[in-house]
């Protein structure tokens, strides 16, 4: 959950009154909303990097508060006030305009098509004759930076861009240009420099380092020129030091690119809903028109109402409430959310307002009515439904096999379900293809590249990492891997398996035969053909030829046991020979 850190006093101030920590704390509680701690920038430097570092820092007390992920329009001191306000029915949801410019002619943004390549979207609005304070100005850059790292994830998806209109003239265009084309003066820089160059000069900032990987590896880089050819941005990295804005500016041009058009136009309703109250005229925005490659026209920002239907009934049967169908509207209005009954008084028309783009269904509007009603005030009832709990028998299973096997003398050992590739193929000495293993897209460490596809590799990598400890070790798990399987709606499918590995001066083969027919006397499964078990000879890479065994029970193939190959032995670091057991439980429920 995104953290938001506002000043005490100045939200209070906001509020129009003052709350102890205790109440205040309760008011975020009725909100759906948590006060998760009380601190200030001096406590926070302190703790972070010492008591002399604080020296100097603000005393100033600040409430951290921990927000849904999906409540974009609470990731700033004004919709956090106006949320409560409403909440409080200290006022009315305001009604956000779009209106056009006292010139008759809006601020254009043309698209070109060579945008196609990396960031073909982009969207556009002005904030005009806008009032800033140095806690407005605070606040107006730290939601971008809020927004940056939550619906625009980490400006991969979107990048904001905010420009003073003043000192630049339109229509703007949006291009893209190869990295040694781009020249311009940065943000907060001294001189020029061109793409490439700032590319280079990035790498080292703690900050924007994170986001050249975006564009870096691209044949061209995504560019704003105004009609002069001053560059205004080159997104998503960072905005022309020309148009920054400062506490002076009055008219706020902002320009939002991405590649996914849905998420641009939320980013950049939140945006102007959240300042567009410091406007001169209230809660209305200048609309900007877009120019697409294509020759089409839009005018921003959308700013869309729409109006949902549904019963009263529906959200008392959720919530578990038993309310009129007006008090359940005027629980929905104090969540933003205006509502009025419908003429057969059955019906609720909730209209969503353009910041609340987290609704996108009726469960979302049966929650905020829950939220407004109070969890603590739903009543407690017993279920119309009688059952009995009973546990589900594959965990049963497995539950039960883990007693004896650690009767048996072996270790249990709890293992990640992810690993590298070479862990399931190289080191078992297999190809990746004909492992059936569910690969990650976008692996964040070479150690978790794929699903699991056997619980070997993570036993013989816990063997490893235990090597100083007494002979014999004797370890096994019990746990699920995931196969891809297409007649499967997500593509793949979960097998519970049993793996056990023996490492010691010998192979202890018997041992681990031992072992199996221990678990299937358990399982009360008896030697044999048909409906008993047996093993018989088999070829698999993994382990020594001539030293493995595949096992049959009930006329299935369960698995295999053996003694492992010496280059698998060697290639998870060990140096004495190992046996394994490797079998599939889930034929036996």
């Amino acid at each position: 959950m995104p953290t938001v850190s506002v000043k005490r006093d100045l939200l209070f101030h906001a509020l129009g009154r003052t709350y102890t920590d205790e109440e205040f704390d309760e008011l975020c509680f009725e909100f759906g909303l948590e006060l998760d701690e009380i601190t200030s920038e001096k406590d926070i430097i302190s703790r972070e990097q010492g008591n002399t570092k604080a020296e100097g820092a603000s005393d100033v007390i600040l409430y951290k508060i921990d927000v849904p992920a999906n409540r974009y329009d609470l990731l700033c001191l004004e919709g956090l006030v106006r949320g409560l306000q409403v909440f409080k029915q200290k006022m009315e949801a305001p009604r956000y305009r779009r209106v056009s410019p006292a010139s008759g002619e809006p601020q254009r943004l043309v698209i070109t098509e060579e945008t196609a390549a990396v960031r073909p979207h982009a969207v556009a609005a002005v904030l005009r004759n806008i009032t800033f304070t140095q806690e407005r100005y605070d606040s107006f850059i730290e939601l971008q930076e809020k927004l940056h790292q939550n619906v625009c994830r980490k400006r991969t998806l979107v990048a904001i861009g905010t420009h003073d209109l003043d000192t630049i003239s339109g229509p703007f265009t949006y291009t893209a240009k190869p990295p040694g084309d781009i020249r311009f003066k940065p943000l907060n820089q001294a001189k020029e420099y061109t793409a490439q160059e700032l590319m280079s000069l990035y790498k080292t900032d703690s900050h924007l380092r994170h986001y050249l990987h975006i564009i870096e590896d691209k044949p061209v880089y995504p560019v704003i020129y105004d009609s002069n050819g001053i560059v205004l941005s080159m997104p998503p990295i960072i905005n022309g030091d020309r148009s920054k804005i400062s506490l002076n500016t009055k008219n706020v041009f902002i320009e939002c690119t991405a590649i996914d058009l849905t998420k641009a136009k939320i980013v950049l309703d939140m945006m102007v809903t959240m300042f567009c109250e410091y406007c001169e005229e209230p809660f209305t925005v200048e609309e900007a028109e877009v120019v697409y490659p294509d020759g089409r026209t839009c005018l921003y920002p959308e700013l869309a109402y729409r109006k949902e239907t549904l019963s009263a009934d529906f959200i008392n049967r959720k919530v578990g409430i038993s309310e009129s169908t007006e008090h359940i509207a005027q629980l929905l209005t104090k969540m933003c959310l205006r509502s009025e009954v419908t003429s057969d008084g059955k019906q609720i028309e909730v209209e969503i307002p353009p910041t609340r783009s987290d609704v996108i269904h009726a469960c979302d509007i049966m929650e905020d009515a829950a939220m407004a009603y109070g969890f603590n005030n739903i009543p407690r009832t017993t279920p119309r439904t009688y059952t009995v709990a009973n546990q589900l028998p594959l965990n049963n299973l497995s539950e039960l096999l883990r007693q004896d096997l650690a009767a048996a003398g072996f270790t249990e050992a709890l293992t990640f379900a992810l690993c590298s590739q070479e862990d399931i193929a190289d080191k078992l000495l297999k190809n990746i293809s004909e492992t059936r293993a569910c690969h990650i897209s976008n692996p964040k460490t070479a150690e978790f590249q794929v699903a699991r596809t056997t619980l070997l590799s993570g036993l013989l990598k816990t063997v490893a990492a235990n090597r100083k400890m007494p002979l014999p070790l004797r370890l096994f798990e019990i746990s699920d891997v995931v196969l891809k399987d297409e007649t499967k709606d997500v593509g793949a499918r979960n097998n519970r398996r049993l793996c056990a590995v023996y490492y010691n001066k010998s192979p202890g083969f018997e041992v681990i035969h031992g072992l199996m027919d221990r678990v299937m006397q358990l399982l009360e499964v008896k030697p044999g053909q048909g409906n008993g078990y047996h093993i018989q000879a088999a070829d698999d890479s993994t382990f020594f030829p001539g030293r493995c065994a595949e096992i049959f029970a009930r006329g299935k193939s369960i698995g295999r046991l053996g003694v492992l190959h010496p280059n698998v032995i060697n290639r998870f670091e060990l140096t004495m020979p190992c046996s394994a057991l490797d079998i599939d439980i889930e034929p036996f429920l």
